[in-house]
This record gives C-alpha cells, sequence and structure tokens, in this order.
C-alpha cells in the first residue's frame, strides 16, 4: 500500500505550551497526515471517461432538436431575461410564437403524447 504523507503547517510552537496555556497544543505543532490521493485519481479518471461531463443543459436533456424548436427555445430565453420573466404566461408564450412569424393556417389536428381512450357509443 502506497500512501502519501502530507504535512500540516501550522505557526510552529517549539514550546510544551501555547499562549493560551495549553500544553502540547496539536494545532501548533507540524504533524504527519496521510493524503489518500486514490480517491482524487479514480475521481478524474472517471471523469475523463465519462460521456456525461460533456456540458449538457439539462433542460435539454441531451435530444437533438429541430432549427424551429432551437429558435422557439433561444427566443423565449431571451424574452425571459429582457423581461426579467422567469415564469411567462402562456399569453406571454404566445406572443413570442407571434413575434417569430408563426400564425394558425390550418385546421387543428390531435395534440402529441399519450392518446386518451375514445368514448364507446352504445
Amino acid at each position: 500500500m502506497n500512501q502519501h504523507l502530507d504535512t500540516v503547517d501550522a505557526d510552529v510552537d517549539t514550546t510544551d505550551t501555547t499562549s493560551d496555556g495549553f500544553p502540547n497544543d496539536r494545532r501548533k505543532r507540524n504533524i504527519p497526515v496521510v493524503a489518500d490521493r486514490r480517491r482524487a485519481q479514480n475521481a478524474a479518471k472517471a471523469r475523463q471517461a465519462s460521456e456525461r461531463r460533456r456540458l449538457i443543459d439539462p433542460t435539454t436533456c441531451e435530444r437533438d432538436y429541430t432549427d424551429d424548436e432551437t429558435d422557439f427555445m433561444k427566443a423565449m430565453d431571451r424574452y425571459k431575461r429582457d423581461n426579467r420573466r422567469p415564469f411567462p404566461t402562456w399569453s406571454e408564450v404566445l406572443e413570442v410564437l407571434w413575434s417569430l412569424g408563426y400564425r394558425k393556417v390550418a385546421e387543428p389536428s390531435d395534440m402529441p403524447g399519450a392518446k386518451r381512450p375514445q368514448p364507446v357509443e352504445a
């Protein structure tokens, strides 16, 4: 087992009594301390080997977004910063969409996501 000894350097007091009158105050002496460098080395190796150490925006969840999605996210971020609105209302979200040029041009379609079972007629 290969251990590295570091020393804790404090104001070294050569007398056995400190100014407070406490004999052999260990805080005033140079005492060898075992430093476990393996843990730090293992953590560094794990970070280098891990693919998760990339700069990842937690809101994106590593998903590849379309250009439209990226433009919308940037516009929302800009709106929130410019107006100091961390939680914009749905009306404000709609205003941001309109500012990007989006308009309703087609008939509504089914909402994406989980499908609700259709009621069965008797």
